[in-house]
């Protein structure tokens, strides 16, 4: 299960997931973005509590960071798995 909370915030959108970002909640997360008028460079994501990330939401993280949004938080786990997967 994954859970979303938006917050709109110093003039952004702050999404903050809870759980599991995996299989079909990768889609759930991918249409919530979609569902924004807010440029991806005004979004933030705190990461904080999300549990477990399989290939495909480590994938769709890839793609919202390289569109410009931005991680404020994560854990440490989650950030090294984002950094060693776009490592050459």
């Amino acid at each position: 299960m994954l859970r979303i909370t938006r917050t709109q915030k110093d003039g952004g959108l702050w999404l903050r997931l809870e759980g599991k970002l995996v299989g079909p909640w990768v889609d759930e997360f991918k249409s919530a973005i979609a569902r924004e008028e807010t440029p991806p460079d005004a979004i933030w994501l705190d990461l904080t509590d999300v549990r477990f990330v399989d290939s495909r939401g480590l994938y769709c993280l890839h793609v919202l960071t390289s569109q410009g949004c931005r991680i404020h938080k994560t854990s440490s786990f989650l950030a090294e798995l984002m950094r060693t997967e776009t490592s050459p």
